[in-house]
């Protein structure tokens, strides 16, 4: 058994001029967005065990948010500039071939979170799917399981089993 958890980075700011897509932060909104999907994956113990993040500045921030909730992370995190720049195909390929663990983690962009979460989804929760179809939040967290080990995920060979959105209090 084994999950795969989609995190899309949080609201960012947008790009300055002479400013890179790359280097948008997370707006104040985003920031607390990020914090509030932590505490959420700490409340439904889901603590990733590898977590691969876009090198890009709003997923890092988003990461160091959830991770600021969870406790010391850093030996679980790896940065990859193919998260920035993959499309949907890229990312389940860095997904499968991340080392063996339950619970895998990928921060990274949209559209690569929707259509990777769609194309491995071929059942789900009918809230989390509902949830999927509408769009994939910024913020929003999708928990795909798998009855085997991720190396071996194919299209339509996942269940989403929830789907985490950021909570106001």
């Amino acid at each position: 058994m084994s999950r795969l958890l989609l995190l899309r980075h949080a609201k960012a700011v947008w790009a300055s001029p002479g400013e890179t897509d790359f280097d948008r932060a997370l707006k104040a909104s985003g920031a607390t967005d990020s914090r509030s999907i932590g505490q959420q994956i700490l409340d439904a113990d889901l603590i990733p065990d590898i977590v691969l993040c876009s090198t890009a500045r709003r997923a890092r921030e988003t990461w160091q948010g959830v991770a600021d909730v969870l406790g010391n992370m850093e030996d679980r995190v790896t940065y990859l500039d193919e998260l920035y720049s993959s499309d949907a195909s890229g990312y389940l390929n860095i997904a499968c071939a991340a080392p063996a663990a339950e619970r895998v983690m990928l921060v990274g962009h949209n559209p690569m979170m929707e259509d990777l979460a769609e194309t491995l989804s071929g059942e789900g929760e009918e809230a989390a799917l509902s949830i999927l179809a509408s769009g994939f939040p910024k913020s929003g967290l999708a928990i795909i399981h798998f009855d085997g080990p991720l190396s071996s995920a194919k299209p339509s060979g996942g269940r989403l089993e929830a789907f985490l959105t950021k909570q106001r209090r």
